[in-house]
Formats: C-alpha cells, structure tokens, sequence
C-alpha cells in the first residue's frame, strides 16, 4: 500500500530539522561586542560570565562559550580580501593592532662582512649558485662542492707538470697544500669577520708566509724578531753577514734647536702656563667621609675617657674617706687588725 504524499512530506521536513539541528547558526548574538584583532586572530569577550551555568556544568559552558567566540571571529575574518591560490582560499590578514610581549629580545642584525660592504658599495648583486654543476669529462651533473665535487682531489689520478716547475715536483702534494692555505685563509677572514662585529681588536697579521721570500721579506722579519724582546734588540746577537737594518721603524722627529724663536717661545710660554694654573684637585666626597671619620673617633675617645672618670670615682666610694681636722690636715684612722694579730 502506497503512502500518502502528506506523510512523504512530513517525514522529509523531520529528516531536514534533525539535520539542520547537527549544524549551529552562524549568527552569535552578544550584549556586549567582541574586540576583534584579525592581524594577531585575537578576540577578546569582555560579557560577564553566567555562573549558575558555570558551575552547573563547566565543561560544556566553556565549549559553548568557546564556539560563539570563535564563530564571531571567522564572521569577521570573511570580510577582509580573499583570494584563491592553488584550489584554496586564502585570506589576507592587516597589520595587527594589539601589541603582544616577546618572550625574548628582536634578534640583532648581523655586522656585513667585508665582501658584503664591497658587494653594497660596488652595487653586485648576489645571486644563488646552484649545488650541481655540469661536469664536462664525467658527463653529470656533480655536486659543487665536498665529497664527490669537480675539485675533490681523489677524482684526479693523473696531473700535468707544467714546464716551469722542477720535473721532481709532487703535484699532488702541491695541490692539497694550496687547498689547505685557501682553507686556512677563509678561517681567518672569517674570524676577523667576527672580531670585527664584536668590535674586538685584532692582532696584526705580521708577515705572510711565503714558498720563496727574498731577501728584504727575510731581513723585515729578523728585524722585527729582534725589536719584540724587553730590551727592543739592544742585547741580541748579530747573525753572521747580517745586514745592517735601515728605515725599519719609525723614525722620531726633533724639534730644531736653532730657528724657530717665535714658535720655542709659545712653546715654553704654554708649559709655563700649564705649571701656573696647575691645582690640586680636591675631592669633595672623600674629604667629607674624612672628617665625619674623625670626628667619629673623637667622640669615641671622649666617652671613653669619661667611662674612664666614672670608674675611678666608683672604686673610691667603697672605700672610707678620711677625717679631716679643723685645720684641714688628713687624720689618719685607727689600722684593723685581723684575728692573728696582725695588721692589715
């Protein structure tokens, strides 16, 4: 037996209101409005807390609470300018409005290196190399660098003596030495690089190392070996056939002593004048502390010598004054005796 069109109905409008009830409305009514902060996602609700439900059932007031909030949020969040990147909608976000604490101080800019200064003066342009290059002999692409690179000294199993190079040379041994300089050199560019951030000061580099110094590279630095000792190379041994060292360091520079009146005379007027006006300066504070010091200690001598008087006078108290005449003489009384006899 069919059913009627009627009930059709009416179980379709059930089905739709017990599917509608799983999904809220997007409208959230509030006594008070939410301050919204987009940029940060923020949302602060200032309405007062309803404390019979609260403490009825805390766990489902919070999650009511929670979803109205966050409801008004994404109502205000649809407003701003959406654009679609990849099959998504995205949504752009403005400046945020409520400042909020770091948990730790804005990072420092980092000091430029040296090349990077060079780079902004000189107006280069950085631009990304990539990690692999192409390899000619090997046809591939290998890395630029490290294990397996174009300049990895294992990939080389034969080398070329160039013809002004002794025919004895180990290229090999050649060429891992000029790795090690320029690895050596791009350490200590990179410590100077971090000094100098710092501001920290760096010692002179002296003289470079070099394969074949000549001559005058090998004097400057017996000369200067010789001037870093106490006595500045007074006592030091000559070598045999050394040189005598000339312009090596600075030179000082004299005053002339005949000529020039006119500039010896301001000279002499100005040490003069030095002399002169030269005061002792007096330090205030220290001369201050100074005398409350002493007064401090003199009126610790005063007490003292009157706890001294008063100790004197106590001890003669216990003791019987003598009797004293008309006239004014002392008249000495009778000695006690003890139980032997004799006397005290």
């Amino acid at each position: 037996m069919a059913t009627p069109t009627s009930e059709l109905v009416e179980n379709v409008l059930k089905a739709a209101d017990e599917e509608a009830k799983k999904f809220k409305t997007i409208g959230v009514l509030k006594d008070i409005d939410l301050a919204i902060d987009p940029g940060n996602l923020l949302a602060v609700d200032v309405n007062p807390i309803d404390e019979k439900a609260f403490r009825s059932n805390k766990e489902d007031y919070l999650k009511k609470l929670t979803r109205d909030n966050t409801q008004l949020l994404f109502n205000d969040l649809w407003k701003l300018p959406v654009q679609k990147v990849e099959d998504a909608v995205v949504v752009e976000l403005p400046d945020p409005t409520t400042p909020l604490p770091r948990e730790k101080p804005v990072p420092k800019a980092k000091p430029a290196t040296r090349w990077e200064q060079y780079a902004q003066l000189k107006g280069i342009q950085n631009k990304k190399k990539g990690r692999k290059v192409w390899d000619e002999e090997q046809k591939k692409w290998v890395p630029r660098w490290g294990y397996g690179s174009k300049n990895d000294l294992k990939q080389d199993w034969l080398l070329e003596v160039p013809g002004s190079v002794d025919p004895n040379t180990d290229m090999f041994a050649k060429k891992r030495g000029e790795k090690r300089e320029r690895t050596s050199k791009n350490e200590l560019q990179r410590l100077k690089n971090i000094a100098r951030g710092q501001k920290l000061k760096v010692a002179g580099e002296g003289l470079k190392p070099t394969a074949n110094p000549s001559r005058n590279v090998v004097n400057k630095a017996i000369h200067i070996a010789k001037q870093s000792t106490a006595s500045i190379g007074k006592f030091e041994e000559k070598l045999p056939k050394e040189p005598r060292a000339k312009n090596m360091g600075k030179r000082r520079k004299f005053e002339p002593v005949f000529g020039g009146l006119g500039k010896e005379k301001d000279r002499e007027k100005h040490i003069l004048d030095v002399i002169l006006k030269k005061k002792p300066r007096m330090n205030i504070t220290k001369a201050t502390n100074r005398e409350m010091v002493e007064q401090q200690q003199d009126g610790s001598k005063d007490d003292a010598r009157k706890r001294q008087r008063v100790g004197k006078k106590g001890k003669g108290s216990n003791r019987a004054l003598p009797k004293i005449s008309r006239k004014g003489n002392k008249v000495r009384g009778k000695a006690k005796t003890s139980k032997k006899g004799r006397r005290r």
